[in-house]
Order: structure tokens, then sequence, then C-alpha cells
């Protein structure tokens, strides 16, 4: 009866203090457990429902408050016992809209150039023979807006840049304004290009379906997202770096596809996660010799 008598109390001053933050009346439901108990808050306006579970702290008699943050439930004895405890509290959101501006989904990897199924580049293609581990992806969401339907799944438009950045082997200059694509060589005795490297600048708008699972103390939420990526071409660019004539820097289309459009994927834990991305078109538009050619990346991404 102790026990009951101050988790009633605890109880009450819980509902004082949400009332006075939220101004809404909740419905409290007790599982008494001994000197444990479970208290289970719902919103009546919301049906939103949050679990507290509360250990009495001693054995003496006393009264116990309860100050309410935002998720933190903090009570300790009006006797000025020593032996406060804080509660956290994971909070289960209901359903409502999604729109911000937001700097998250941040992506570096890999990316690879994929020739009609295959990673080995054919006899049409063999001039694009890139360094793998200096040929990048890089990108970015600024802006979201969307629904979550509760606190496991949202879905979500976003939008933000994407560039990939293809570090090349052979000491070539692609033409500006050509189509189809070409290019000249440059021979190594006149000038030997130290760096030659070829962008693609997208403006990236992905379609999220986002799985949640529960608030793991010290951890995170586990998630899974996957959908459908459309992205537009801002620009094309080729650097070049030689002895001879230092750094060069030339902007151009240089025919890549000014419409592309994929699927991703990805997993993560708390704010840390894995990608992986595959356009389906190709990678260069009214150049038949590089029909087939394609592109995906996979890699770490931070701000889940």
């Amino acid at each position: 009866m102790k026990y009951m008598s101050l988790t009633l109390l605890c109880c009450a001053a819980l509902l004082t203090a949400t009332a006075q933050e939220k101004k809404k009346t909740d419905t409290i439901r007790i599982n008494h457990k001994g000197a444990m108990d479970t208290v289970i808050m719902e919103d009546v306006e919301t049906g939103e429902r949050r679990k507290v579970r509360i250990t009495i702290p001693g054995k003496d008699d006393g009264v116990i408050t309860i100050e309410k943050s935002e998720k933190t439930y903090e009570y300790k004895r009006d006797d000025g016992a020593s032996d406060d405890e804080k509660i956290t509290v994971e909070r289960r959101r209901g359903a409502a809209p999604i729109y911000d501006i937001t700097f998250s989904r941040i992506d570096l990897g890999l990316a690879k150039l994929i020739d009609n199924g295959s990673f080995t580049l054919s006899d049409n293609n063999r001039d694009f023979k890139y360094r793998p581990g200096k040929t990048v992806n890089f990108g970015f969401d600024l802006l979201q807006a969307g629904y979550r339907f509760n606190d496991n799944f949202r879905l979500f438009l976003s939008a933000g840049f994407d560039w990939t950045y293809i570090r090349l082997r052979e000491n070539i200059d692609f033409k500006e304004n050509t189509t189809p694509l070409d290019w000249d060589y440059i021979d190594r005795n006149e000038i030997n290009y130290s760096k030659n490297k070829l962008t693609a600048t997208y403006l990236r708008l992905p379609l999220t379906f986002e799985l949640r699972s529960r608030h793991y103390s010290g951890l995170g939420r586990l998630r899974f997202a996957f959908g459908p990526e459309g992205g537009f071409l801002l620009k094309g660019t080729q650097r070049f770096k030689s002895d001879e004539l230092g750094k060069q820097k030339f902007k151009d289309d240089y025919n890549f596809t000014q419409f592309r459009y994929g699927a991703f994927a990805r997993f993560g834990v708390g704010s840390f996660g894995i990608y992986a991305k595959y356009y389906f078109n190709d990678l260069f538009e009214n150049s038949p010799n590089q029909d087939g050619l394609q592109t995906m990346a996979f890699g770490l991404m931070l701000g889940f």
C-alpha cells in the first residue's frame, strides 16, 4: 500500500507537469508490480502514448515529485534525499506532415562504371579507363517534404545535389559542344596530365520509403530506406593538371544524360549508415558508342 500511494502521487505530479506544458488532458493506466510501476500515458486528443517505468527510490515515507522535460522525467523526494534519478523515455510520435530545410543523408562513396552489365569496359569505351579508388560519388539533401504515418514509417521527397567524379587514366581531352561525344588524344611527350577528372553535377530528387525501429538507448534507431531517384543535369566539368599548363578547367554538358533515373537503398544506426545507388539509363546520351554505359555508387552516409 505504501508503494501504491507513492505511485499515485507520482502519477498525479506527472499529470500536472504534462498539463502545464502541453495544456492537454492525458489518460493514465497503472500496472503495479511491487516497487516498480509501468505508467502508460495516452494523449486523448492525438492518441499518442508514452510508457514510463518508475522505480520508487528508498523505503522511507516521502513525497515524490516528477519534473518533465522533452525526453526525460526526473523525480526526487521532497525530504532532500540525494538519490535523485532520471528516466529517459521514448516518445512515440503520431502521424504528421514533414516539411523542412535539412542537411542530411550526406553520401561519400565509390562510383563504378558498368558497361552493358559488366565492370569490364568494352572496346568502344576503353578510353574511359579510370582509377577505381579515386572515382567517387558525393552528395547530400537540403530540402524534404512528405508524411510520417507513424513512429516507424515515413514517406518523403527530398532535394539536394549529387556529384560523380571520374578520375581518368588516359590522356584525353573531351571536345566541348560536340554531339556525339568525342575527344582528342594528347601526346604525353607534349602534355602529360597528372590529373584528368570528368565530373557530372546533378540536382537529385529521391523519393524515400523509410522504416525505423524503436529507439535503443545509447544506439539510436535502426533505419532502412529505399526508393526511386531522379536527377537533372546541372553541369559537366573536365579538370586537368599538368606540369606544362598547370591547372585547367572546362565546362560543358559533355553529352551527360540530362535526366537520369535509378534506385537507391540505405541502412544505418542512429546518424550513420551505408548506401548504394544504381542508375538505369546511360551515363551519356546521343552517343551511340557509349550505349549501355551506366553508373552505380556505394559507400558511407552521415546524417540519416
